[in-house]
């Protein structure tokens, strides 16, 4: 039996690879398929920064996926999927047009600009280096890849937030299939854990202990979010056999383990994206709403667990304190 790590490398045929700008406090992500998957997206959010997600929607004819770019750096960190794109037609790898083959590489990018620098972000070269280090090793997780710059609890306004991070989880479903999430968790909201309703990372009390709690009645409309920089982006993946629409429905059930986790999520400033593959050398055969009911699921729980992962692993960076880094914060935790 294969080693399991609890991550979307447990799905057969994904690689990962990331691209780590410590010093910007920025990188990418670069989810291979090793065989041609089928793709979906479902976005949600109110300021996304996509790539190729018309070309996903079961409405269009495209049935090939072949990676998936996740970046900071904004709406310039899209640029990072055109160097992965490159690098699979070197390797002969895309969709074949006769005279050569394109890869599609769908990608969304996240706002992390005022973490590190304003003026470094992910690009074509940084795209190709994570392509180069994909494999099907245990993720990195943490403030590595499109989480290293993320942030996260900025309904407090600027200087109460906390570091955001890059998580994967995975389950395994009662027939065998598998189910992995990998997600880039830069939100507006805080983070909570779906299992004790506590919250896990967000705004600080500005009294230096303790969680803000911002919960909506406290806000108002003059409330800025958007100091912070925002986006949650994220990747589900399985081995079960579905249709390009069942994906659809995987992705949009996903969004279910970010509201969960985050709150409050979708907002005006966040743009929310769940990119869905399916690894299976064949779609769905008959009736596939009961494998999907239960694809759609595990998806969105191993989604919530992976975005509880990511700021637990996260690291202190650009001046934003991690959660592991506040004593009062782990020692809530404890008593939990």
């Amino acid at each position: 039996m294969p080693e399991r790590f609890d991550d979307i490398c447990d799905v057969p045929g994904i690689l990962v690879g990331h691209d780590t700008l410590s010093d910007a406090a920025t990188g990418c992500t670069v989810i291979i398929c090793q065989r041609t998957a089928l793709g979906a997206v479902d976005v949600r959010g109110g300021a996304p920064a996509t790539r190729e997600t018309d070309l996903l929607s079961p409405l269009c004819m495209m049935r090939e996926v072949h990676a998936i770019c996740l970046s900071g750096g904004s709406a310039f960190g899209l640029e990072a999927a055109s160097g992965v794109a490159r690098a699979l037609e070197e390797r002969g790898i895309g969709f074949d047009v006769g005279v050569t083959r394109v890869p599609i590489v769908p990608a969304a990018s996240l706002f992390d600009l005022n973490t590190g620098s304003a003026t470094v972000r992910p690009d074509a070269a940084s795209g190709v280096r994570a392509l180069e280090a994909a494999a099907g090793s245990p993720v990195a997780q943490g403030s590595v890849g499109a989480g290293t710059g993320a942030t996260v609890g900025k309904t407090g306004g600027p200087g109460l937030h906390v570091k955001g991070g890059l998580g994967s989880a995975s389950g395994t479903l009662p027939d065998g299939h598998t189910v992995g999430a990998l997600v880039a968790v830069n939100a507006v909201g805080d983070i909570y854990d779906p299992d004790t309703g506590a919250i896990v990372a967000g705004a600080r009390h500005p009294s230096g202990v303790g969680w803000l709690n911002a919960t909506p009645q406290r806000l108002t409309s003059q409330t800025n979010p958007f100091a912070g920089g925002n986006t949650t982006i994220g990747v589900i993946a399985t081995d079960a056999p579905l249709s390009k629409a069942g994906l659809a429905k995987v992705a949009q059930m996903t969004h279910d383990g970010y509201a969960r986790a985050i709150r409050p999520v979708h907002t005006p400033f966040d743009g929310d994206t769940i990119f869905a593959l399916s690894t299976a050398n064949t779609e769905a055969a008959g009736n596939e709403a009961p494998l999907l009911g239960l694809v759609g699921a595990m998806a969105a729980h191993a989604m919530e667990r992976a975005i509880v992962k990511a700021v637990r692993a996260a690291t202190s960076l650009g001046g934003v304190p991690a959660l592991r880094d506040l004593a009062w914060a782990r020692s809530i935790e404890e008593q939990i």
